[in-house]
């Protein structure tokens, strides 16, 4: 019985795990893009981070940050954390694992050649 919790865990955690990387990737490639973020349905950078995590409560956490790497390139990190709650609670890992992901992308310039 504790091999099958173990396994259905792993298999949650798993499944949710590429949900809050697709949130991470699709913030990051929102903020990355002005131009498209302006044709966009989404109204803000969590909006469309959350897109893919519509059945997920409570609803994760989003971050952004901008910077400029070692080429002088601007860039745009998103952050999703979510609280994954687990099947049971397990000995030294508790009844949550805290599921992150942070995605990179770089600004698309306004206008070419930017």
């Amino acid at each position: 019985m504790f091999l099958f919790l173990v396994t259905v865990d792993w298999a949650r955690v798993f499944y949710y795990s590429v949900i809050i990387n697709n949130c991470a990737r699709q913030g990051a490639v929102y903020a990355s893009d002005p131009v498209a973020a302006s044709q966009s349905p989404y109204a803000s950078v969590t909006d469309a981070a959350l897109a893919d995590a519509f059945d997920l409560q409570p609803q994760p956490t989003v971050s952004a940050a901008g910077g400029v790497d070692a080429d002088k390139n601007p860039y745009m990190d998103v952050t999703v954390t979510w609280q994954f709650p687990l099947v049971t609670n397990y000995p030294l890992i508790g009844s949550s694992v805290t599921l992150s992901r942070t995605a990179r992308a770089r600004v698309a310039p306004a206008a070419p050649n930017d």
